[in-house]
């Protein structure tokens, strides 16, 4: 086991999170073969199995989670001891996986990017973009972007900013249909709807001072932020989304605001979240620093 190097551990890493061989070879750009026959030297090296093969995929065993626990550990270590050299020269550096819904990663992260690049040249970035909730330290990643009310006392959480929902139409259904004038107004209007989180389609209001909801019944539903977003965009129908987007794309002249004057956005934080220690990392508290800017322009 003293022999074994900290790439072969990386890759045992990689391939235990994407569960398939071919994907880790086509992210190293070798061939499949080669990616094997790493494996196989790790269990020569370790005695014991490591991952189970089978045409439904790859599994570990319970020596190879052990494994890869300690593998994690070890190239957390390597890349605290790279961190502390990059504080020396003053420029973070290393790849940066981050996690966000599909809405969010598309239109306020990935125009970040950019700037992102710029300050910090020697940042990569790779996002995982989902609706789903993960697992940071199963999965690798460094950063999830989350809007919640709370969080555990597992991570580290950093507000970046704040997160409201309000309606939102496209220029062109606003032409064919014209908007409601008041909330009640609604039921005579095409809907998009949130067919997997509900409690999205309650939609708040503000009447008069009192609070009001509306239940959206969309004639056009989703699961996914992002496919929702299109939707509106696509003139199908009236949607309630994050000011994250709605408001960039209103601005952009792509949608317009839907009775602003009654909508009850709700606001709540959104915050950057971070497992163990990995906030003191120099790569990640460099991006942490920036989307707290960037995030905080809004």
């Amino acid at each position: 086991m003293r022999n074994l190097q900290f790439d072969e551990m990386a890759l045992y890493a990689r391939v235990a999170q994407l569960g398939s061989l071919s994907a880790v070879a086509r992210e190293r750009d070798v061939p499949v073969s080669q990616v094997s026959r790493t494996l196989a030297r790790l269990e020569k090296a370790c005695g014991a199995r490591l991952m189970n093969r089978s045409t439904h995929g790859l599994s570990l065993t319970e020596e190879g989670r052990t494994f890869l626990e300690y593998s994690r550990r070890a190239l957390d270590t390597m890349e605290e001891l790279e961190g502390a050299f990059a504080e020396r020269t003053g420029e973070p550096s290393g790849v940066v996986r981050v996690a966000a819904s599909t809405v969010v990663a598309h239109y306020p992260l990935v125009p970040s990017l950019e700037g992102l690049a710029r300050r910090h040249p020697r940042l990569q970035v790779e996002i995982e973009a989902g609706d789903r909730i993960i697992d940071m330290a199963r999965e690798g990643i460094d950063i999830a972007i989350r809007a919640a009310g709370s969080l555990p006392d597992t991570v580290v959480a950093r507000q970046i900013g704040t997160l409201g929902r309000s309606l939102y139409a496209s220029p062109a259904y606003a032409q064919a249909h014209g908007l409601p004038r008041h909330p009640e107004e609604l039921a005579r209007h095409t809907l998009v709807s949130n067919s997997a989180v509900t409690v999205l389609n309650e939609w708040p209001f503000l009447v008069d001072g009192k609070p009001w909801t509306y239940p959206a019944q969309g004639k056009w539903r989703a699961n996914d932020t992002n496919m929702a977003a299109a939707m509106v965009l696509q003139g199908l129908g009236i949607g309630r989304l994050a000011t994250l987007v709605g408001d960039v794309l209103a601005a952009q002249g792509a949608l317009v605001r839907v009775l602003p004057e009654f909508v009850d956005l709700r606001p709540v934080p959104v915050y950057a979240v971070t497992g163990g220690t990995r906030h003191r990392l120099p790569k990640i508290r460099a991006c942490l620093e920036y989307w707290t800017e960037w995030f905080g322009r809004g």
